[in-house]
């Protein structure tokens, strides 16, 4: 199966059985038609965590994948950046099962994808730090990095 194939099957699938509060689609070009290997997502914080927002919306994360998925993993990338340990200065996510040399396998769809994302908000990995300033803010001053994270919920466009 194809990428592109693959890539329209999820996409049913989450028009199926869409969690709540959870999007993924394939962004439009400026002609109208979609990009099956370009997605816009959205992942919302857990509710009741520091990373729920009032307004209940989502963060916004591009996804790009390659003609090589499902073998690649696709790239995530929160727009705009984030405050987060796991997430560098760009927006890229710093996550195992996004990495071909870590804890990617072919089977992984974008729905488990944007849950583990979810999950990283959370529990960040301490261990694989991507972003200097989240990860030291975390280390040093936990109520700093809390009450930053919440600023961030709220003002997040």
């Amino acid at each position: 199966m194809s990428a592109r194939e693959r890539l329209q099957e999820e996409k049913k699938e989450m028009q199926r059985d869409r969690p709540f509060g959870f999007y993924a689609r394939p962004k439009r070009k400026p002609d109208g038609s979609t990009d099956i290997l370009f997605w816009e997502c959205g992942v919302p914080g857990k509710p009741g965590s520091i990373w729920a927002r009032p307004s209940g919306e989502g963060y916004k994360i591009d996804v790009k994948f390659s003609e090589d998925y499902p073998m690649k993993p696709p790239e995530c990338k929160f727009n705009p950046p984030i405050f987060h340990p796991n997430i560098f200065p760009s927006g890229t996510v710093c996550l195992s099962i996004l990495s071909e040399d870590k804890d990617w396998v072919p089977t992984i769809t974008i729905k488990q994808v944007l849950f583990g994302i979810q999950e990283l908000l959370d529990n960040p990995n301490l261990s694989d730090p991507a972003q200097a300033d989240a990860y030291n803010m975390m280390k040093t001053d936990k109520a700093k990095y809390v009450e930053a994270v919440k600023k961030l919920a709220k003002a997040y466009t």
